[in-house]
């Protein structure tokens, strides 16, 4: 059951989840399944790539763009703008491929009003321990940066329920098949990924996991 125009899939997570390396190897193993590219007016750090990493614009041109319209999501983080380009978006969908959309619950919740027919994945981490030790292990920050990460963390895992599916990366691999169910069930209407899709859907996560979620949460 393949559709003519792709579908839009909003992907959320805390810091530390394992969200882009998960889109990272989703991506790499489905050439039909995009990431969309957000535009930004903040320099390009080395290594980046225009139309790549982010689309860079100058303030003047992304400004231009929010009086347009264009823009389905943006935000202010430190002093430089963000924002999902509509056109930009829509094109990619117009030529049957899905598009994946790495956002905050706050863009989330801004797409899914100009786009409610998006389907929105949240990915969270197996327990606060294993996310303080995902965080830690990056081995750069203090514990004072590590407690005020670990407690946005916790502030954005509380809208986990505004999400259609729940993912939890306690192990890769299994996090990446629930993840590659998801679409093959939207996309396809394959029967075992459907099965499999139906299991991390909101109500049956909160189900089968009330207790880590109070856990997570706490």
């Amino acid at each position: 059951m393949k559709h003519d125009s792709g579908t839009l899939y909003i992907v959320s997570a805390p810091s530390g989840a394992g969200k882009t390396s998960l889109v990272t190897a989703l991506t790499q193993a489905d050439p039909a399944i995009r990431v969309s590219v957000s535009h930004t007016t903040r320099a390009k750090r080395e290594g980046e790539q225009h139309g790549v990493n982010y689309h860079f614009v100058e303030h003047a041109d992304f400004h231009s763009l929010i009086e347009q319209g264009d823009f389905l999501e943006h935000a202010e983080v430190f002093g430089n703008f963000y924002g999902t380009s509509r056109s930009a978006l829509q094109q990619t969908l117009a030529q049957g491929l899905d598009l994946i959309l790495e956002i905050d619950w706050q863009g989330a919740q801004q797409v899914r009003r100009l786009m409610p027919e998006a389907l929105s994945i949240f990915i969270l981490p197996p327990s606060q321990q294993a996310l303080r030790h995902r965080l830690d292990g990056r081995g750069q920050d203090s514990d004072e940066i590590i407690e005020g990460r670990m407690r946005e963390a916790v502030s954005e895992m509380v809208h986990y329920d505004e999400y259609d599916y729940v993912i939890i990366n306690d192990e890769f691999g299994t996090a990446l098949e629930d993840l590659k169910a998801i679409f093959q069930a939207n996309r396809d209407n394959d029967p075992t990924a459907v099965a499999r899709a139906e299991r991390l859907r909101l109500e049956p996560q909160q189900q089968r996991n009330g207790t880590l979620l109070k856990q997570l949460l706490a």
